[in-house]
């Protein structure tokens, strides 16, 4: 039996379920400055998956270069989603933040530490 593909495919499927929360994290805590990191690094492991023989490990290097790249436009895509009150806003970056009419984006006040707790 040959597991090359399944190896590859389950592989993806961590690696790009990886990103997610790894998009969401940076944008938290760095906003959208980040993004040169993730091209720089992105190209830099498309170029070594050329250069790597095996093809798994070829293939994976490939697939996290290219979840790199795509991570550009999900960080300034998160950026928005936080803007719109989808995702929680870094409260010391606030002043980085706008809403779509221009205004500063309204936040729950909600000190709770239980997260079931109504939010204002």
């Amino acid at each position: 039996m040959y597991f090359t593909g399944l190896i590859i495919a389950v592989s993806t499927f961590l690696i790009i379920g990886l990103f997610h929360p790894l998009v969401i994290k940076t944008e938290y805590y760095w906003g959208t400055r980040p993004w040169i990191a993730f091209l720089l690094a992105g190209i830099a492991c498309i170029i070594g998956s050329l250069c790597i023989e095996e093809t798994i490990a070829s293939s994976l290097v490939g697939v996290v270069g290219a979840s790199l790249l795509w991570s550009i436009g999900e960080l300034f895509e998160q950026k928005k989603r936080v803007e719109k009150g989808w995702f929680p806003m870094n409260p010391k970056r606030k002043d980085q933040y706008q809403t779509m009419d221009g205004s500063e984006p309204q936040r729950s006040t909600n000190k709770s530490n239980n997260p079931n707790a109504p939010r204002a």
